[in-house]
């Protein structure tokens, strides 16, 4: 598997966007996910310059719906192996009518792209649904793949290894996520996500990337450094 940080972890540096590519390059990572498209071209002589790989690129649902012709030309500019919904609120789960309306959007959706299209969770999507969960009934009723966060998974009181195993050849990107008891992010190594039974499941699901992220570091530098070695003694 190849090494990521998720953008939206450094969203606080103030820094031309080569400068923060050169700080991820130089900590070892293999690349990067983008949070929103920005300036594609621009974006992607930046990784050419930064020697990085791209992990793939967070759109929100309005981009998707209204122009995904101009998604579609951004991604391949960028060259972004997977465009990533990284949220739908609570509505879209809120019931086995609601699950089936969201797995026919997420269908629809997909549809538009020359490359896969893929559902981030967070926490609510795993609301208990029948005999088991939104998420569950998401997983079993779309052919979409999953950038799935085993830190919020966790935090919903769920099993992140059995559910990447349940994912096993959908589960293409893994966001590496560390959290507190009390269910808030932390830096790898602090919290109580099993990371290396999630990570080694990851690798024997078909993962290619893993992809640290830190929703709210207190020092987005020392996070970059942070998170690299934390993936690299897991890998190990």
């Amino acid at each position: 598997m190849q090494t990521a940080i998720q953008l939206w972890t450094l969203r606080e540096l103030r820094e031309p966007l080569s400068d923060v590519l050169d700080r991820i390059s130089a900590a070892g990572y293999d690349g990067v996910e983008f949070a929103g498209i920005g300036d594609p071209g621009a974006s992607r002589r930046a990784l050419d310059e930064a020697g990085l790989g791209i992990a793939g690129v967070h759109v929100q649902l309005e981009d998707l719906q209204s122009d995904p012709r101009t998604v579609g030309n951004q991604a391949r500019t960028l060259d972004a192996p997977y465009i990533v919904l990284p949220y739908l609120d609570d509505d879209h789960f809120a019931s086995e009518r609601a699950v089936e309306s969201t797995t026919t959007l997420l269908e629809m959706l997909a549809a538009d792209f020359d490359r896969p299209l893929l559902y981030h969770n967070h926490d609510h999507e795993f609301v208990p649904l029948g005999d088991g969960t939104a998420f569950d009934a998401l997983v079993d009723q779309t052919t979409i793949g999953f950038e799935f966060d085993a830190g919020w998974a966790h935090a919903a009181g769920q099993d992140p290894v059995e559910l990447i195993r349940r994912l096993d050849g959908r589960v293409p990107v893994v966001h590496l996520k560390d959290m507190t008891a009390d269910g808030e992010p932390t830096a790898l190594g602090d919290g109580v996500v099993p990371l290396q039974a999630v990570v080694d499941a990851a690798r024997e699901a078909g993962t290619d990337w893993l992809v640290f992220e830190h929703d709210d570091p207190e020092d987005p530098v020392n996070a970059i450094r942070a998170g690299v070695d934390g993936m690299s003694s897991l890998l190990n």
